[in-house]
C-alpha cells in the first residue's frame, strides 16, 4: 500500500493538472470535497491530501479555512521598476483591485522601525494595515508605517483609496528613490488570518522603504502576497 501511495499521488497531480489546464476546471472554482475526491481517485484522505498540497506548493490550487479548495486564478504581474500603485497595476491588467483597512492608528514605533524611518527613541508612527483583493479573491497582507511628521491628519482620509495618489493630491508628496527587498517566507498569524489562510502558508514578502522627491524616508510598507498570487517580472532597459 505504501509502494502506491507515490503513484497515486503522481497520478492525482496529472489529472487534476490536466482538468485545469483544458479550462474543465475554470479559475476560481471550487474543488469537489476531499471525501468526494478520495472516491473519485480511490484513494485514503491522506494520500490525496499530499497531491492536493503539492499542486498547491506550485500556484495551481488554493485553500481557504473552513471553505475548501479553489482553483487559482491566473498571476498579476509585478514590476518593482514600474512606478506604479496596486489598484492601477491590477486593473491595467483586466482585473478589477480592493481595498480593506484592517486598522489605522498612531502608536510607538518598535525599534525595528525607528531604525528604518530613521525615527529617535520613543517615537511615534502611523500604522496603517490593509488587506487587499484581486477580483474578490484576498491576495494580500499590508502594514504600512508612515512617518506622522509628512502626513498630519490623513488618519481622516479614505484608506481605502491608494495612498500614492492621496500622498499627492493631499501633501505634495511623490515617491523618489525606493528600496525593494523580497523573501519567500511562511505566514505569520496576523497575515494568515487577514487572508484567510492556515498560518505557516507559503507567500512572498517585499519589504518596501520609500523616499520623496526631496530624498526624505517617508514610510515604509510590509507586504505579503499569497505565494500564488503574483509573479515577478522585470525588464531592464539596454545600457
Amino acid at each position: 500500500m505504501r509502494e502506491e501511495a507515490p503513484r497515486t499521488v503522481t497520478a492525482i497531480c496529472r489529472a487534476l493538472e490536466e482538468q485545469i489546464g483544458h479550462g474543465l476546471l475554470a479559475p476560481g472554482s471550487k474543488l469537489p470535497a476531499e471525501r468526494k475526491l478520495s472516491e473519485l481517485f480511490d484513494t485514503t484522505r491522506i494520500t490525496l491530501r499530499e497531491a492536493l498540497g503539492q499542486l498547491e506548493a506550485q500556484g495551481l490550487i488554493y485553500r481557504e479555512e473552513r471553505r475548501g479548495w479553489f482553483v487559482s486564478p491566473p498571476r498579476v504581474a509585478y514590476n518593482p521598476l514600474v512606478r506604479s500603485h496596486f489598484h492601477a497595476m491590477v486593473g491595467e491588467q483586466g482585473r478589477v483591485p480592493a481595498t480593506d483597512v484592517l486598522s489605522a492608528r498612531l502608536q510607538p514605533a518598535s525599534a525595528d522601525i525607528c531604525d528604518v524611518l530613521g525615527l529617535p527613541a520613543l517615537s511615534r508612527v502611523i500604522q496603517i494595515r490593509r488587506a487587499r483583493r484581486i477580483d474578490g479573491r484576498l491576495v494580500l497582507y499590508v502594514e504600512h508605517y508612515l512617518n506622522p511628521a509628512y502626513f498630519p491628519g490623513i488618519l481622516d482620509f479614505d484608506l481605502t483609496r491608494s495612498l500614492t495618489e492621496l500622498y499627492a493630491s493631499e501633501y505634495g508628496i511623490h515617491y523618489g528613490r525606493v528600496r525593494f527587498d523580497m523573501v519567500p517566507t511562511a505566514l505569520q498569524p496576523e497575515a494568515a488570518a487577514a487572508l484567510r489562510v492556515a498560518a505557516g502558508s507559503p507567500a512572498l514578502r517585499i519589504t518596501r522603504i520609500n523616499r520623496d522627491q526631496h530624498g526624505r524616508i517617508i514610510d515604509c510598507d510590509l507586504e505579503f502576497w499569497r505565494h500564488d498570487a503574483i509573479h515577478v517580472q522585470v525588464e531592464v532597459p539596454e545600457g
